[in-house]
């Protein structure tokens, strides 16, 4: 049910849906400077969050884990060490995921349900690898492309809020230095226009669904 054209393996990259559902998505890889900050805002704004944590960044930063996880977030998966995938035999992609999913599980008691590859790097046997694993590999449709040197709180904000559609998957970072200013302004502007905002694990099919060419997955009829 995963297979696109040439049998190539495609992670998630949105939703095709009916429903005025997007989510937003923060990866955390190295620093830690405005998870406090994030938290505060998206508890002003009664919005989940899906946060993808590195394996190295839970080791440095466990009190922020668990500090996501009193909030309601959801901690998932962004590999142990952020390495290139790809590059990496099945044993080793295997070690690395499921180390990152028991430092998680030790602090929220939940094990992680989903993956974003590092880099957003991948490949059919990293997918494979997932699938074996009964874990859903995890891409994004809207890049706030907020860690970029020329990056501003009004540049971020305008190519969200331009870009998303029902069924999105926004990517942010926890770590860039504008997000926390722009996201205020991007999460109000969505809540007015009738999104509504899920974790990733609630807006994508568990089963009986197919990914298209472009990686949106859509429910299969019947």
């Amino acid at each position: 049910s995963v297979f696109a054209s040439n049998d190539r393996l495609l992670p998630i990259y949105c939703v095709e849906t009916d429903k005025k559902q997007i989510a937003i998505s923060f990866d955390a890889a190295w620093g830690n400077d405005d998870t406090e900050e994030l938290i505060k805002i998206l508890k002003e704004y009664d919005v989940p969050a899906t946060f993808f944590v590195v394996g190295a960044w839970v080791d440095k930063y466990p009190e922020s884990v668990e500090a996501l996880h009193k909030a309601g977030h959801q901690i998932q998966n962004h590999s142990n060490t952020h390495p290139h995938m790809p590059q990496l035999s099945k044993e080793q992609m295997k070690d690395e995921i499921v180390s990152c999913n028991e430092k998680i599980k030790e602090i929220t008691g939940k094990t992680p349900t989903l993956l974003r590859p590092p880099y957003g790097d991948y490949d059919n046997a990293l997918i494979e690898t997932m699938n074996e694993l009964k874990m859903a590999t995890i891409q994004w449709d809207v890049d706030s492309l907020d860690w970029k040197e020329n990056a501003t709180p009004d540049s971020i904000c305008k190519r969200v809020t331009s870009k998303v559609k029902n069924g999105s998957i926004v990517l942010f970072h926890n770590d860039a230095d504008h997000t926390p200013e722009a996201l205020p302004t991007i999460l109000k502007c969505l809540k007015d226009e009738g999104y509504e905002f899920v974790f990733i694990e609630d807006l994508i099919y568990k089963d009986n669904y197919e990914i298209i060419h472009d990686g949106t997955q859509c429910k299969k009829d019947g």
